[in-house]
């Protein structure tokens, strides 16, 4: 496929990010708040036109004199976020200014390798074309739920990812689909999505907490997302929490995802179901064939005492963390997000329980731990921002 068009330049990249960041504007205002002289904004609107970026709209408001005119992103453009999960993904199309189009979700199964998985991405992305969802498709963003390397566009040694390691899923997709792509973890374009459109608007340090199968921290400084020199900044879920827990993924004993991910809480609510000690769980043993972390939710929620006592023991393990985190890094803000997310205040609860007692006083008096605001729409939301940010940066020359 012929490569889709890319800004030259700085001065286009800022226009391009300032109009989807907020909307539609008169050559007047872009100049003003580029400080770029109207001879250089003409020549670069010139050139985004010519490039199918942006065009010209109606004759702006009068500010007295002559009228300028609205310049905006060409309507048609759009970007596919793509959110991997272990057992099912996410696609979701959004416009040039990043509002939701469309999506769907699908059943996955990561472990069959990328070749399997990336065919299922293409044929869900046929799909949203075929519907007239992606008349001009400018860029993808992929989240994937393992350790990536974000220069290079590939993960690295993910732990429950076989067949990934070091395998080209950027240059893959690129191919593909002749568009820019952009791949990381999956906690880091959640944190990316809930900054541009949840809770976490505006703040510029931060921690975002993925709890699901397993357990990762997206990492906000200064308004960046920090992720290392080698990309596996903030994977929290291997730290060690009981040197006598059982063996995590990743082979070491006792990490914090062998305790409370997703599949942790699973293990012990079939245990419990077996044992007998928790009668909820033992019903949805008897009737489903087998049990989830969703059901110690609804356990929980029916004030089953075992289900309620798995949800704090899990969020005292997690606070306990996130308290070392909170004295070392003093974010301003704590997100919780993620399947277990799912879980609820009294998850919360115990969360901040933990924190506030044992960080620092200092670092704690103004801080909120809360749940995340977009949910489920964090990862694909994120993916697209980074999609937007990569198609509408300039080329390096």
């Amino acid at each position: 496929m012929t490569p889709r068009p890319r800004p030259d330049n700085t001065a286009q990249s800022q226009i391009l990010l300032t109009l989807r960041d907020e909307g539609p504007a008169s050559r007047a205002e872009l100049g003003d708040r580029l400080e770029l002289p109207r001879a250089r904004l003409a020549a670069e609107l010139t050139r985004l036109n010519e490039l199918g970026l942006a065009r010209d709209g109606g004759p702006a408001a009068s500010r007295g004199g002559r009228r300028s005119t609205m310049v905006e992103l060409d309507p048609e453009l759009r970007f596919v976020g793509v959110d991997l999960g272990v057992t099912s993904m996410t696609v979701e199309v959004t416009d040039a200014s990043l509002e939701p189009v469309a999506s769907i979700e699908e059943s996955i199964d990561i472990r069959r390798g990328p070749e399997s998985v990336l065919d299922q991405v293409d044929d869900l992305v046929e799909k949203l074309r075929a519907d007239g969802h992606l008349p001009r498709l400018a860029g993808i963003g992929l989240g994937v739920p393992g350790p990536v390397s974000f220069r290079d566009g590939v993960p690295v040694s993910p732990p429950i990812m076989p067949g990934w390691d070091r395998y080209p899923v950027r240059e893959e997709l690129a191919g593909r689909h002749g568009c820019p792509v952009v791949v990381d973890n999956d906690v880091n374009i959640m944190v990316v999505g809930e900054r541009r459109g949840g809770v976490a608007r505006s703040i510029e340090d931060l921690l975002f907490v993925k709890v699901g199968t397993g357990i990762g921290c997206g990492i906000v400084v200064g308004g960046q997302v920090y992720r290392g020199v080698d990309g596996c900044a903030g994977d929290i879920g291997h730290i060690q929490v009981d040197p006598h827990g059982p063996v995590c993924a990743c082979g070491n004993a006792g990490c914090l995802e062998a305790m409370f991910g997703g599949a942790a809480l699973a293990r012990d609510a079939l245990a419990a179901a077996r044992s007998d000690t928790s009668p909820a769980l033992a019903e949805r043993l008897r009737v489903h064939g087998t049990v989830t972390a969703a059901d110690v939710g609804s356990g929980a929620s029916e004030g089953d005492p075992v289900c309620i006592g798995l949800i704090r023991d899990g969020g005292r393990r997690l606070g306990g963390v996130l308290a070392s985190l909170v004295s070392f890094f003093n974010p301003s803000m704590i997100v919780i997000g993620g399947g277990l997310a799912g879980l609820g205040h009294l998850l919360l609860a115990e969360v901040r329980s933990v924190i506030y007692r044992r960080s620092l006083p200092l670092a704690t008096r103004n801080l909120p731990v809360v749940l995340s605001e977009l949910g489920a729409r964090a990862g694909v939301a994120g993916a697209a921002t980074l999609a937007s940010e990569m198609a509408y940066g300039p080329v390096t020359r």
